[in-house]
């Protein structure tokens, strides 16, 4: 094996991976829904097993918010429209 004392240039392609996960549901505290509406909804939403949603809950109640999921937007837009017709408070950013 020969070893060449010149270094090389290895060259990187870059790739774009903020397009795709650039964006975030966040759900917002309310003084309406319980917690297991909240955990519930989750689960069937944003496909949350019953730890995570729990956690996303307990830190929605006590932070005010909470980030449920990221990807891209048109991936997050139909699951935000679905917390929103179950009557959370949630965005895209």
């Amino acid at each position: 094996m020969k070893f060449d004392s010149t270094p090389e240039v290895l060259e990187k392609e870059v790739i774009d991976t903020k397009s795709d996960n650039s964006n975030q549901i966040i759900l917002f505290n309310d003084d309406v829904n319980t917690f297991d509406h909240v955990i519930d909804t989750l689960i069937n939403v944003c496909q949350h097993d019953a730890i995570q949603a729990e956690q996303c809950a307990l830190l929605v109640h006590y932070k005010g918010k909470c980030t449920v999921k990221t990807g891209s937007y048109k991936e997050l837009k139909p699951k935000c429209s679905a917390l929103l017709n179950a009557g959370l408070s949630a965005e895209i950013q």
